[in-house]
């Protein structure tokens, strides 16, 4: 497989969790992304939404490795 052939099969996906980390069931999943920016794009425009169902943190894997997480999607406390 070619290098732009192994990049295009890509799959990056949200991982919708509960505090402690379990799974967080969602009304509508997104499904799996093509690239990186796009997850992030989505998670940006609708965080307030998964929120709202109950979701606290994401965590975003390619092809089923974990990238980064888990992030909250509690705004954070101002501690001044």
């Amino acid at each position: 497989m070619e290098a732009a052939e192994a990049e295009a099969s890509m799959a990056w996906v949200w991982r919708f969790e509960k505090a402690d980390g379990s799974v967080a069931p969602v009304g509508s999943d997104p499904g799996d992304f093509g690239t990186q920016g796009d997850a992030e794009s989505w998670i940006g425009e609708i965080w307030k939404d998964l929120l709202a169902e109950g979701v606290d943190q994401v965590t975003l894997l390619e092809d089923g490795s974990k990238v980064y997480g888990p992030m909250s999607l509690h705004e954070a406390a101002d501690d001044s």
